[in-house]
């Protein structure tokens, strides 16, 4: 227990967004209709305690297709895969649902439309990381373009692209919204003519969660994200926070947080990046209270009124 008071106020919005329900619901309706075990090609969502209940639900989550074995049911995760693995997976015959986010698939097809033109695309994003692999991926440079890959304002100089080219950009759909304004403003600096996307590529859950930490940095000393450590829209809420000057920690759930944080805390602020459930919101809430911590603003809905559709065959 705690010898002072410690407010607690949520960041609204926060958790899931409409891509993860339907991720995880495609998974969901596939176990049912279908029975297990069904595969998952990599992490359905970047959350430890999403894919842990979803294993224990029938799912079976593998890196390659070739741990998959003939006809079975492959489900590819939201962050979307590259057109040669979903090539592989027809050639196989392998029943398939994809679990792509629908504004991934949208800047899917911002690259593969500049790739049939020839044209230069510079993909802002995160190495390694499995959406912009999946990204790099749909760029078929057959037709004489390429993709290039940067991650900060200190790549730009580093490009040296011919004049001669028709350029353009898309971005990862989790990154830092004002981090990425930087990086675009660099961009045009020294390509002027550049294309940018016909709708800003940055996804408005990763918007909205980035707004909500900006009102809740004002007025707290401390903000807990709750989220895995290989979630990158987790990983910009507290990047963001600790930019704008309140310390930030991300964390899995509530047996991670650390009684010394909280030692010399009065206001403390939650929030949950796009693949964190709301119940682990909760614990971390209960937990706090256990220390003698209380809700000062804690109601209200979550209601971004974005639905996406499942794939038909599991309606």
């Amino acid at each position: 227990m705690t010898d002072h008071n410690i407010n607690i106020t949520l960041a609204s919005p926060r958790g899931f967004c409409a891509g993860v329900d339907r991720a995880i619901e495609i998974v969901e309706r596939a176990i049912q209709n279908f029975g297990s075990p069904i595969y998952v090609r990599h992490e359905i969502v970047h959350n430890a305690h999403v894919v842990n209940d979803l294993k224990n639900k029938g799912a079976i989550f593998v890196e390659e297709l070739n741990e998959i074995p003939d006809d079975a049911t492959v489900i590819f995760s939201a962050h979307g895969i590259a057109k040669i693995i979903e090539d592989e997976a027809k050639e196989r015959g392998l029943q398939i649902f994809d679990a792509t986010c629908p504004l991934v698939i949208k800047v899917h097809m911002e690259v593969v439309r500049h790739a049939k033109a020839a044209h230069e695309v510079i993909l802002i994003g995160h190495a390694g990381h499995p959406e912009v692999e999946g990204t790099l991926g749909r760029f078929d440079n057959q037709f004489g373009g390429n993709i290039h890959l940067i991650e900060s304002i200190n790549d730009v100089p580093q490009l040296n692209i011919s004049a001669e080219k028709t350029l353009a950009y898309v971005t990862q759909t989790t990154l830092s919204v004002d981090e990425t304004i930087d990086i675009i403003n660099e961009l045009k600096k020294y390509y002027p003519n550049i294309s940018e996307p016909r709708k800003d590529d940055i996804c408005y859950a990763t918007q909205n969660r980035q707004d909500a930490i900006k009102t809740l940095a004002k007025d707290t000393d401390l903000i807990l994200v709750v989220g895995s450590p290989n979630s990158s829209n987790s990983n910009r809420l507290k990047e963001l926070s600790e930019k704008l000057g309140t310390t930030a920690y991300l964390i899995d759930n509530a047996s991670d947080i650390n009684l010394s944080w909280i030692e010399d805390v009065t206001n403390i602020g939650i929030s949950a990046g796009a693949s964190a459930p709301e119940i682990l919101v909760k614990e971390v809430i209960s937990f706090l209270e256990q220390q003698g911590a209380h809700c000062v603003d804690c109601d209200g809905e979550i209601n971004e009124n974005v639905v996406f559709s499942l794939p038909k065959e599991l309606r």
